[in-house]
C-alpha cells in the first residue's frame, strides 16, 4: 500500500451549500418518476493510504448522510474495509444520526484493498432487495482487475451501477476503476483535497439518482452543471 503523504488543504463544504442541496433534493424527489425512494450502498476504503484525506472525506460523507433524510425514503448502508481482511457493514439505515456517528468512528488501518468483497456484498444485497446504486470511494486497486470486472458486470446485469470516486487519480488503478464503472453501467470521477466541493456535488448527484432515477438526475445535472453535469452525461449517454 502506497502511503506517501499528500498535500492536503482543509476544505469543508459550507452550511449554505448543504442547505442549498437539501432544497434541491426536496424539489427533485417530489417530481421523480418513482416516488419510492431507494437504497444506496456506501463503501469506503479505510486503509492507511486514505488517512491524509480522511477528515475531508468524513465531513463530506457525513453531510451526505444528513441529506438523505430529505430524499423521501432513501436507505443507506455503510461498508468499509481496512487492516488484515477486515470488512464491516452496517444494517440498512434511514436516519442520519446513526450513520454520521458510525462514519465518524471509523479510523484508517494499514492493509490491502478488498474491493472484491465490496462488489460481492453488493450483488448479494441486491438479489435480496434491489440496491439502486453502489458508491465506492478509494485510491488504489491491489487486486486482479479481471475478477473485479466480472463482478462489476454482474452488478450491471442486476441494475446496480457502481459510482467510483478515486482519491488522487493513480493512473494504473484509474484504468481499473473506470472498467468497474463502465461494466456496471455506473460512472467514474477522480477527486483530491482541493476539490471537496466537487466531490460533494458528485455525491449529491448519486443520491438523487438513487432516490429519483434518471429524470431527477438529468434535472440536477442541467441545473448545477460542472462536475455534476459531467457524471450525469456519463450515465445518461451510455449506450
Amino acid at each position: 500500500m502506497n502511503t506517501e503523504s499528500k498535500n492536503i488543504s482543509k476544505t469543508k463544504t459550507t452550511d449554505s451549500e448543504v442547505e442549498a442541496f437539501l432544497t434541491k433534493v426536496a424539489e427533485v424527489s417530489r417530481n421523480s418518476e418513482t416516488g419510492n425512494g431507494g437504497r444506496l450502498l456506501f463503501a469506503i476504503d479505510a486503509t492507511l493510504s486514505r488517512e491524509p484525506t480522511w477528515d475531508m472525506a468524513c465531513n463530506i460523507q457525513s453531510e451526505m448522510f444528513v441529506a438523505t433524510q430529505k430524499l423521501g425514503g432513501l436507505e443507506v448502508q455503510l461498508a468499509f474495509y481496512r487492516g488484515f481482511g477486515e470488512m464491516k457493514v452496517t444494517k440498512w439505515l434511514s436516519g442520519s444520526k446513526e450513520l454520521v456517528s458510525r462514519m465518524n468512528k471509523v479510523r484508517c488501518v494499514a492493509g490491502r484493498t478488498q474491493i472484491r468483497k465490496v462488489l460481492r456484498h453488493a450483488i448479494k444485497e441486491s438479489k435480496i432487495n434491489q440496491v439502486n446504486a453502489l458508491v465506492f470511494i478509494g485510491d488504489v486497486i491491489e487486486e486482479d482487475i479481471d475478477d473485479l470486472g466480472h463482478l462489476a458486470g454482474q452488478l450491471g446485469l442486476i441494475n446496480t451501477p457502481v459510482f467510483v470516486f478515486q482519491d488522487g487519480g493513480e493512473p494504473v488503478s484509474r484504468m481499473g476503476f473506470e472498467q468497474i464503472a463502465r461494466l456496471s453501467n455506473g460512472a467514474y470521477c477522480p477527486f483530491d483535497a482541493s476539490s471537496a466541493g466537487q466531490l460533494s456535488e458528485l455525491l449529491k448527484a448519486v443520491a438523487i439518482f438513487s432516490a429519483g432515477g434518471r429524470t431527477a438526475l438529468e434535472k440536477f445535472g442541467n441545473d448545477v452543471g460542472g462536475k455534476a453535469l459531467q457524471i450525469t452525461h456519463q450515465i445518461l449517454n451510455r449506450k
